[in-house]
């Protein structure tokens, strides 16, 4: 009996598109306009766009690509 395997997308993705390295940028954007500005509206617009920007590639993402099947297709073909 074969068991399979969860399906990441991750692993289709460069380096610099993985998970740890969307929160490292987002986390030092967010602090780096902090430490620069020292201003809270200034840090809350810089942060609404980031914060968006990962919880679309770091939540919403993945979901979509395993929802549609493209993962099992890739798998089937190689």
């Amino acid at each position: 009996m074969s068991q399979k395997q969860t399906m990441s997308p991750w692993k289709y993705k460069p380096w610099w598109c993985q998970p740890w390295s969307i929160l490292l940028t987002g986390v030092t954007l967010i602090s780096g306009s902090w430490v620069i500005f020292k201003t809270v509206w200034l840090t809350v617009l810089v942060c609404v766009p980031v914060l968006t920007w990962m919880g679309f590639f770091l939540i919403i993402w993945p979901q979509l690509v395993i929802r549609s099947g493209i993962l099992e297709s890739h798998e089937d073909g190689v």
